[in-house]
């Protein structure tokens, strides 16, 4: 029994399991690029519920929350917009086994890499 049947077994899904969707093609995300934005209550996992497209913490949020949670590609191609996830991916925070399904359809995202943390400044000298 490997370690993702025991977790099935006692009740919790295993990310493995999850049936993360990812469109054909980023051309076919055709959602709002910015303004303020609700989801429907499937796609959020929080109680909040109005996102701000046009501020990048917000947008993050958004964009994590439609990619994880979305279970059919209608939902990706209606909230998510092409310009703004290039923009976005690279601070997403997604599940595990969400990242290796879209960058085997989209090289391009997985070669976007992740941009080097702000830097602290040290102690004066």
């Amino acid at each position: 029994m490997s370690d993702n049947d025991r977790i099935t077994k006692r009740g919790f899904q295993s990310g493995a399991t999850i049936p993360y969707v990812v469109p054909d093609s980023l051309d076919d995300l055709k959602g709002p690029a910015s303004g303020v934005v609700s989801l429907p209550p499937e796609l959020r996992p929080t109680p909040a519920n109005r996102y701000d497209l046009d501020v990048l913490g917000s947008a993050i949020s958004f964009y994590a929350h439609v990619i994880s949670e979305a279970r059919r590609v209608e939902d990706l191609t209606r909230y998510l917009n092409r310009d703004l996830l290039l923009q976005v991916w690279p601070y997403l925070v997604l599940p595990r086994y969400c990242f290796p399904k879209w960058h085997a359809r989209f090289p391009e995202l997985a070669a976007a890499g992740r941009p080097d943390p702000p830097r602290r400044p040290g102690p004066s000298q």
